[in-house]
């Protein structure tokens, strides 16, 4: 009986799987982004409290103009110019006025708009496509990709961001965007078109879901195949994470029922390292939550000069002991290593977390002797908020 034990790199790699390689940031994309750094026409209309509604020149749909519907929240105080955050919904949302109201109140000025052609109440009758699956999915040529749902949603979005740098209480130079879901997928797609922006955080949404997401073997599966690699080539934010030149934080549960976490990983390490941060949370519930801490201090760093999230470095393996540095502007009050020794599919994985000792400014764990293993190291500083490695 063979006794030696395979090397760990070449364990994780039988466990992880590998993902096919594709172009990181084409040079060419179905949008033209200069085009759509142009403010649009808008309509503005009533204001409550914070918050006022606006609809905006859309992209054409079968050739007809189309209007996008936003909510739009101003800070109470103050004359600027301030900083600003475009905000995506995900499947299922709409414009929610309160996601504004929640960044106006912080001191933004923050639009929130609708990607699925509705109105305040419903569908508009000049709206863009739907957001149902069906529609995301369906099969399409060449010549029909500027009436996806996804060619749409994002030049919504890139719209909604003109408008909102074209406000003279906007300071131009500090807008930044996150979106849900969804919109988290749409925000990796936008980060990487839009060099305009200064700040991104996509929560949950990633990239390569043609190797593994909740609709590899359901929606990608059941469109025609040269549809389905025509829909990978132009609408998977894979083709333009590489092209990301900002800050961003990917934020995302360790059980993820969409975006499991190996084309998540495969995702974020398409941006280069000097920008990415990343937050993999034990338990985290998907929903349309902007109420994490995280989120609100990331960008608050990058746009308003405040305090930053703690910042771990590189794994290291010494022996059984895996150990990270650690950067943090405030004491950190919780280390773990997270593992699980589980493998096929990443939603149904049993996670553990077992304390890590800190000592410095290094955090070190010694790691469990099952194989198979996929482990990372996590913080939680003192405020409350909650960094991770990338896993191994």
């Amino acid at each position: 009986m063979l006794k030696r034990l395979l090397p760990l790199s070449l364990l994780l790699l039988l466990v992880v799987g590998c993902h096919s390689l594709r172009p990181a940031a084409p040079s060419t994309s179905v949008w033209d982004v200069p085009a759509l750094n142009s403010a649009p026409a808008a309509e503005w209309g009533g204001r409550t409290g914070l918050v006022q509604e606006v609809y905006y020149r859309g992209a054409p749909y079968h050739g007809k103009p189309t209007r996008v519907f936003a909510y739009l929240g101003r800070p109470a105080t103050g004359h600027g110019p301030f900083p600003a955050m475009v905000l995506v919904h995900g499947g299922g949302g709409k414009a929610f006025r309160d996601w504004a109201e929640h960044w106006a109140s912080r001191g933004y000025v923050a639009l929130a708009m609708d990607t699925a052609g509705c109105g305040p109440n419903g569908p508009l009758p000049d709206g863009g496509p739907d957001q149902s699956d069906t529609t995301k999915f369906r099969n399409f040529t060449d010549d029909e990709a500027r009436d996806m749902w996804t060619y749409h949603a994002v030049s919504a979005v890139i719209r909604g961001a003109s408008l909102v740098a074209s406000l003279p209480e906007v300071d131009s130079r500090r807008i930044g965007i996150t979106g849900i879901s969804w919109g988290g997928y749409l925000t990796c797609i936008i980060a990487g078109l839009d060099h305009r922006l200064k700040v991104a955080v996509p929560l949950y949404g990633c990239g390569f879901l043609g190797d593994d997401s909740f609709w590899k073997e359901k929606s990608l599966a059941e469109m025609r195949p040269d549809a389905r690699e025509r829909w990978l080539r132009d609408f998977d934010p894979s083709q333009y994470l590489g092209g990301v030149n900002c800050p961003i934080l990917f934020l995302n549960g360790a059980n993820d029922f969409a975006y499991p976490l190996d084309s998540y990983r495969a995702s974020y390490r398409l941006v280069p390292a000097k920008y990415r941060h990343v937050s993999v949370v034990l338990g985290l519930k998907h929903g349309h939550i902007w109420t994490f801490d995280e989120v609100d201090t990331f960008v608050d760093s990058v746009l308003r000069g405040g305090s930053p999230l703690p910042q771990l470095g590189p794994m290291r393996i010494d022996g059984d002991r895996v150990s990270a540095k650690v950067i943090s502007p405030v004491p950190i009050k919780q280390a773990a290593l997270n593992y699980t020794t589980n493998s096929g599919e990443w939603q149904k994985r049993r996670w553990q977390a077992v304390p890590a000792e800190v000592k410095g400014n290094t955090i070190s764990a010694r790691l469990p002797g099952q194989r198979p293993l996929v482990y990372y190291l996590s913080v939680t500083d003192e405020r409350g908020l909650r960094v991770s490695s990338e896993h191994e």
